[in-house]
């Protein structure tokens, strides 16, 4: 199909499953049960990083992590004892486990105490082009404290050639401003022009079969590629179309 005739297909299919039910199948629902910004902006991390594997799993291990941190997790993480790290310890989500739990606490506590927070961190690091120079920094701050070398895997790195999918899906329920009520847009001092697509196996394979991607991987330089198609539908918004391709691939099998 035409450029013309993609978007028109591509905007309708936006218009179908970004919407309030899709958070009822979506991890987003965990950030969702939250008002203050800091709690929504950190549970949505920890969420978007154990999201992988099944849906439903993703779900109920996200909002077993909330219980562990009395729902409150700013709180939990302003305040928490050392006792208190350790009741997470048998926490596990497929590779990610207790460990690795406890030590995105003690990281995210040095971001909140030392870097205002996840938002200044991201928008302190900008480029012009898009956030994947800002993922790169972030990772590097997250880790620049005492740390496990194993936990390191759970962060991905775009500059080593990551698509980095859910830190991109992290910043996309963040930045993006969406009048649907699905992302969040709490954070303001960022361009939602600048976010990239969560690629994955569903929206890289849908993506191939629109023309918008003809690189086989799915990684940086995929990501660079579908960015572009994308952002040439729609500068503004580029990453409205990530609702499509993965509407598309899980539930339409396309």
């Amino acid at each position: 199909m035409n450029t013309h005739d993609l978007k028109d297909f591509l905007n309708e299919k936006v218009e179908l499953y970004n919407n309030p039910k899709f958070i009822e199948t979506d991890p987003i629902q965990v950030p969702h049960a939250f008002t203050r910004k800091e709690d929504i902006e950190i549970s949505g991390f920890l969420t978007a990083t154990i999201a992988w594997g099944n849906r439903k799993s993703i779900i109920n291990n996200a909002k077993h992590m909330m219980e562990l941190l009395d729902h409150a997790p700013f709180d939990f993480i302003i305040n928490h004892s050392q006792s208190d790290l350790e009741a997470l310890t048998p926490f596990v989500h497929r590779t990610f486990n207790g460990d690795d739990f406890i030590q995105f606490i003690e990281s995210l506590n040095n971001i909140y105490m030392n870097y205002n927070g996840l938002e200044d961190v991201f928008s302190t690091n900008t480029l012009n082009e898009n956030l994947q120079f800002s993922i790169h920094k972030f990772k590097s701050i997250f880790f620049e404290i005492d740390h496990l070398s194993r936990t390191q895997k759970h962060i991905s790195d775009p500059l080593k050639n990551s698509a980095a999918k859910r830190i991109n899906m992290f910043l996309r329920w963040m930045v993006r401003q969406d009048h649907a009520g699905v992302d969040f847009g709490i954070w303001k001092s960022i361009s939602p022009s600048l976010l990239s697509c969560p690629l994955d196996v569903h929206s890289g394979n849908v993506a191939r079969k629109l023309g918008l991607l003809t690189r086989k991987q799915n990684d940086a330089k995929a990501l660079t590629e579908l960015d572009h198609h994308l952002r040439e539908i729609d500068p503004i918004d580029p990453v409205k179309y990530d609702f499509a391709l993965f509407g598309l691939g899980v539930f339409e099998g396309f």
